[in-house]
């Protein structure tokens, strides 16, 4: 290497790296402005926050389970390019819930006439999605994630909601009245949008680990 030649600096991003050493909390509570701010600096991370301002920031998960919380959204997208009805989102897209936490799912959609309520898009948006996807991942705990599903997402308004545990081979589908249904077992067995989103339809066998 000639001498003049100069070594460019490696760029290093500290809160990727303790991330991916499992979830990190931060200490400091931050304000939903700060949050947001942050998050803007670090747009590949996943945070969340509470309404407490503690924030929690994911770490990256594996590629079998990136794989798997990317085929609800697949099947959602396809469904939403035949409908043109309401918005997708990914798991990137954080939603202020009444309580002040900012929460995201693996996946969801949200009708036009809930979009109508907070037409700023470039927004945590202040209404809830009416459907939502969470994908276990092998780092969650199952009664943790059930909790959220019950006490954050069906709690602040959302009208159907799935749990998909792959390694159990179970879903979990919450509605807006309260009810939850278990699917046990994947083959043969598909979840559909039922009355929120007509013509959805989900096949588990897509999830099984191994596919």
């Amino acid at each position: 290497m000639p001498s003049s030649a100069k070594l460019e600096p490696k760029t290093i991003n500290p809160i990727r790296e303790i991330a991916e050493l499992g979830p990190l909390i931060l200490d400091k509570a931050l304000s939903i402005e700060e949050f947001a701010a942050l998050s803007a600096r670090y747009p590949d991370l996943r945070m969340e926050r509470e309404k407490s301002g503690k924030i929690t920031i994911m770490s990256p998960v594996k590629f079998g389970s990136g794989n798997r919380e990317s085929i609800p959204l697949i099947y959602l997208g396809a469904w939403w390019l035949l409908k043109k009805s309401g918005k997708p989102f990914s798991a990137s897209a954080g939603f202020k819930l009444p309580d002040g936490a900012i929460k995201s799912p693996d996946c969801g959609w949200i009708s036009d006439e809930r979009l109508a309520q907070s037409p700023d898009e470039e927004v945590f948006l202040p209404v809830m999605p009416d459907f939502i996807v969470e994908v276990r991942s092998q780092t969650d705990r199952l009664a943790k994630v059930k909790n959220k599903m019950k006490n954050v997402w069906i709690k602040n308004g959302v009208r159907l909601a799935w749990l998909i545990d792959p390694y159990a081979e179970k879903a979990y589908i919450y509605r807006a009245n309260g009810e939850v249904e278990t699917v046990s077992g994947f083959e043969g067995k598909k979840l559909t949008g039922e009355d929120v989103m007509p013509g959805m339809e989900l096949p588990l066998e897509e999830l099984r680990i191994g596919q």
